[in-house]
């Protein structure tokens, strides 16, 4: 799969997490694993950098604060333009599965 559908689809999961409120990135990471019954895992690794990525792209805001253990963590939220390009990424995600399940579909 290219790189850039690879992160488009990261990008998709983060976002739509965020879309259901703020978080930080265990937050973030536990989040996608129990909304998908185990099966996507998201490594730090690649959280990360998406997060500064879409940070520095004015999709999501970020602040430190206390967590739920009272440790200093950087808590992520939806901004306005990532409400925007969620719905843009859910769009263009549902068209691509549409193509591939008629794809699979196809009989001759």
């Amino acid at each position: 799969m290219p790189r850039e559908k690879l992160q488009g689809a990261l990008d998709l999961l983060i976002l739509k997490t965020l879309a259901r409120g703020s978080s930080h990135g265990y937050g973030i990471t536990c989040a996608i694993l129990n909304a998908s019954q185990n099966q996507l895992r998201v490594e730090e690794g690649s959280l990360y950098p998406a997060l500064r990525r879409l940070e520095s792209n004015s999709l999501i805001k970020a602040q430190w604060k206390a967590s739920e253990n009272n440790r200093r963590a950087r808590y992520y939220e939806l901004a306005r333009a990532g409400r925007k390009h969620l719905q843009e990424l859910e769009d263009e995600w549902r068209t691509q599965t549409a193509v591939i399940e008629r794809f699979l579909a196809f009989e001759e």
